[in-house]
């Protein structure tokens, strides 16, 4: 019932024009249920000479104004009326059938959007409980599958109550013996439903897990190519593939043997049911309790009882996989995000200072931050270094709450960051990851993401500075070339370049480096540092790096250790203090002397 509710919140809207077509589809259905009356009038009285005992619903069509008994002109009379039901029904059914799944469009695109608004507001913690096969059935099958439900399963449902109920009222009309077979054979419909249903919904949990296996095994080849490749792995990810798709294929015969069994026995009691109702109406005409022509009436009537009968039960078999996929998305929707909303926005007419307070942090168990203290007033430049695993990621993407603190707090102009919109929050960074993420679009839109309709002079001169001006004019269509998933492959430091130009258009106060030059050469890196220093040289700039030369002319350079800042200080003043930062420095130093000196051998044809 809670599956029912929730999907009722998105389909209301759509509430006033289903019930038209509902009631369209109740006209039509009505259409349909008195052709069979116009037949048995046919073999009554145009076929048959009987004399006018009728008191039914086309009793009128025998007072002789249509027509006598056994003449063309009530056979033209009764052809009329049964094409004008029958094309009125055609008409309607077109009608209803265009409409609904126009509704169901609308239902489907309503569902997609708020599961994407939904998928887009989580923090990424949470979004890692889900794998990406999960997260992509939720947004995209179980939106087609659960707008199902509301489009096309209970309208069938409200059309066969509807057309239940006539039939029932049409055969007591003409004899009230005839309601003896549908009564008799309803129990077992029941019975088999309960049994069916609970077995289906159970089976259909499983396809959908197949299905979201299927979808991960496959993002993830797809993401990991060149490294399946580099392992020649091919065969492992085939073998995992296969089993996938074995499962998924076992999901479905399963359910297909399912629904033969459901299939079965439902028409054998339909049939039950056609030929009790022929015997039970001839019995009633050889006693004259009945014109013959109602023999043909009441059997067509009987079948369509069984038929819809059948069909209720069908809709609510197929109603336990759409409820499935509607309990998924209604999991999903409820899900919070870790991260909450504040509600000032950040303001500031010199820049925002950012100061960190006794900040730690825990993640699973595991202490990632501890006792971190950095005061950043706008404008200042600061180093962050240290090994793998040190802290220094975690940090830079807690100050655009990727991650909240767990202990301490961070300010932006003496106010908890907690406190802003997160959108105002993160509107005052411009953020470069570690990992480099580029959408399958030209180099142009992917450096005007945060200004699609900006001029392109602007997009230009931000590569300029990104150093990536001259490799993007070297590809095909230069700045016009399709690159990400499915475009032109380019390098690793390519790609960084990209996504630094990206962040220097979008030309907020702070800027956050992290890790972002590691793929680049060590002249390039500093063309493209000392480009940033100065024409943004305003901008408050945070800098992570494994290279030490990378912090080389920052204002304040801090060493992280274990979550821990364990040195900081200006470049001069922490190699006085020979410390960490100093020995690697040296380490770095002596190790791209030595690939100096070596190219410098290589260069001068020198033989040893």
């Amino acid at each position: 019932m809670d599956v029912l509710k929730f999907g009722f919140r998105y389909w209301k809207k759509n509430l006033l024009p289903a019930a038209a077509v509902q009631l369209i589809s109740f006209i039509a259905l009505t259409a349909d249920l008195l052709i069979p009356l116009i037949s048995a009038q046919f073999i009554n009285y145009v076929i048959i000479d009987n004399k006018p005992a009728d008191n039914g619903m086309f009793a009128f069509m025998l007072s002789g104004k249509y027509g006598e008994v056994h003449s063309m002109k009530l056979f033209f009379s009764l052809a009329a009326v049964f094409m004008a039901l029958l094309i009125t029904r055609i008409i309607l059914v077109y009608i209803k059938n265009i409409t609904n799944q126009r509704l169901g469009l609308n239902l489907e695109t309503d569902l997609r959007m708020v599961a994407f608004r939904k998928l887009m507001e989580l923090d990424s913690g949470t979004l890692s409980e889900y794998n990406t096969g999960e997260l992509l059935t939720t947004v995209n099958s179980d939106t087609i599958m659960f707008k199902e439900l509301f489009c096309r399963m209970i309208p069938n449902i409200f059309d066969s109550i509807f057309v239940l109920i006539s039939c029932i009222y049409l055969l007591g009309r003409i004899n009230i013996s005839l309601l003896f077979i549908p009564v008799m054979m309803m129990p077992f419909f029941v019975i088999a439903l309960m049994n069916f249903r609970k077995a289906a919904r159970v089976n259909f949990r499983k396809i959908r897990e197949s299905n979201s296996r299927m979808n991960l095994t496959v993002q993830e080849n797809i993401a990991a190519v060149r490294l399946v490749r580099s392992f020649t792995n091919e065969d492992i990810e085939k073998r995992k593939f296969d089993e996938s798709n074995e499962k998924l294929k076992g999901s479905y015969i399963k359910q297909i043997y399912l629904s033969s069994k459901f299939d079965v026995i439902f028409n054998s009691v339909k049939q039950i049911a056609y030929i009790g109702t022929i015997a039970v109406s001839t019995i009633l005409v050889i006693n004259g309790y009945m014109l013959v022509g109602y023999l043909l009436a009441c059997s067509n009537y009987v079948l369509k009882i069984m038929d819809y009968i059948t069909q209720v039960n069908n809709t609510l078999f197929q109603m336990q996989q759409q409820l499935v996929s509607g309990q998924k998305m209604m999991n999903f929707m409820k899900c919070k995000s870790r991260i909450s909303d504040g509600e000032a926005a950040v303001t500031a007419d010199n820049g925002p200072a950012v100061r960190i307070r006794n900040g730690s942090m825990v993640m699973d168990g595991k202490q990632v931050l501890k006792d971190i203290n950095l005061d950043v007033p706008y404008g200042k430049k600061v180093g962050i270094v240290g090994g793998t695993g040190s802290g220094k990621s975690v940090l830079l993407e807690s100050l655009v709450r990727i991650h909240d603190l767990t202990g301490g707090s961070i300010e932006v102009n003496g106010r908890d960051i907690r406190d802003y919109l997160l959108e105002s929050l993160r509107s005052s960074f411009s953020y470069v990851f570690q990992e480099v993420f580029l959408f399958s679009n030209t180099i142009d839109s992917n450096i005007a993401y945060a200004e699609p309709d900006i001029e392109k002079e602007h997009v230009v001169e931000a590569a300029k500075h990104a150093q990536a001006h001259s490799f993007i004019q070297g590809l095909p269509q230069g700045y016009d070339t399709i690159v990400g998933e499915k475009g032109l492959g380019i390098s690793g430091g390519q790609k960084q370049r990209v996504s630094i130009a990206r962040a220097l258009l979008k030309d907020k106060p702070v800027l956050i480096l992290d890790d972002s030059t590691s793929a680049l050469d060590v002249d390039t890196e500093k063309r493209l540092l000392e480009d940033i220093k100065k024409y943004y040289p305003e901008k408050t700039i945070l800098i992570s790096a494994h290279r030490m030369s990378s912090v080389l002319d920052c204002d304040e350079i801090i060493y992280m250790q274990d979550g821990e800042i364990i040195e900081r200080g200006t470049f001069e003043e922490l190699m006085k203090l020979g410390g960490h930062f100093a020995n690697v420095y040296n380490i770095q130093e002596a190790q791209r002397k030595s690939v100096i000196d070596f190219d410098a051998l290589a260069a001068s044809e020198v033989v040893i």
